[in-house]
């Protein structure tokens, strides 16, 4: 159902710290003229952590509203299973192709915990799912067998990939139906995850340059590889450098420096060092992107 390029895009926020509409538009009109296959509102990158839930329907409705080609996945997820199916019966409600549910975090629970949690939601609202596996921020790992099991639940129809272990990826990619979508939830091994049956990515990184995303994984969903190796190569020292800090910090910061609407963000994350800013802004200097 999914692959190829979705943007996982950024809140932009004003300087009195409210949701910036017009520059949230904006964005969305650019990456639809990039031609990527998706937009993802209020994930991670989107700071959803704080944004209240009429704030967070309020993005998911904007960009829904300024997307005519593109396919929209809403971030719904919560540590809650109560909160997840509120936001995400919102999301629906508001006509969104499918919802992003990050894996519950701080309260830890084990895989019959987290299989409870995506089954229920499943049952509760007829959407697609694309089940978000971070543990690096979550505090928990969703493992190979967990995916297989979540993969046989009717509307649980992509995995977003991000625990960045090689052979977790390759365990849950043997193993899961073909029309099931593994998608990379980390830029810089989006190629190689590709190479093995991975469908796409839900990048940062087209924040900045969706057209070479979109030209990277669309080569690859052909099976040119040596054109998406190419472009990958290309594009690996914005992806060292988009995580330099936390995520978004640094996808917002570049923003800024390449005039796009960004502003600024909620606490507790805060500016990045000027030190770090400026390995940043060589990065995009040297890629011609200032």
């Amino acid at each position: 159902m999914f692959q190829g390029c979705a943007t996982a895009l950024i809140t932009p926020f004003r300087e009195d710290g409210e949701i910036d509409e017009q520059g949230l538009r904006q964005l969305v009109a650019m990456q639809e003229r990039a031609g990527v296959d998706a937009i993802v509102p209020c994930g991670t990158t989107g700071e959803s952590a704080t944004l209240t839930h009429k704030e967070h329907l309020k993005v998911i409705g904007i960009v829904r509203e300024e997307t005519k080609r593109a396919k929209v996945i809403a971030g719904a997820g919560s540590n809650a299973t109560h909160e997840a199916i509120h936001l995400s019966r919102g999301a629906k409600d508001l006509g969104v192709d499918g919802v992003l549910l990050i894996s519950p975090y701080y309260n830890k629970p084990n895989q019959k915990g987290i299989f409870r949690h995506y089954e229920a939601i499943a049952k509760a609202v007829d959407v697609p799912i694309v089940v978000y596996n971070v543990p690096s921020r979550t505090g928990c790992n969703i493992t190979a067998p967990t995916v297989k099991r979540l993969s046989e639940v009717p509307n649980v129809v992509a995995l977003k990939e991000a625990s960045g272990n090689m052979s977790q990826i390759m365990d849950i990619l043997a193993s899961v139906p073909p029309e099931f979508s593994v998608l990379s939830g980390d830029d810089i091994i989006t190629y190689p995850m590709m190479t093995l049956g991975a469908k796409g990515v839900i990048s940062v990184t087209s924040n900045l340059v969706p057209e070479l995303m979109v030209k990277m994984t669309h080569a690859a969903v052909e099976g040119d590889w040596a054109k998406a190796r190419e472009v990958h190569f290309q594009l690996l020292p914005l992806f060292h450098d988009l995580f330099l800090d936390t995520n978004p910090i640094p996808v917002k910061t570049a923003m800024r420096m390449m005039k796009r609407p960004s502003g600024v963000f909620r606490l507790p994350l805060c500016d990045m060092e000027q030190a770090t800013a400026e390995v940043l802004r060589k990065t995009l200097r040297d890629m011609k992107l200032l």
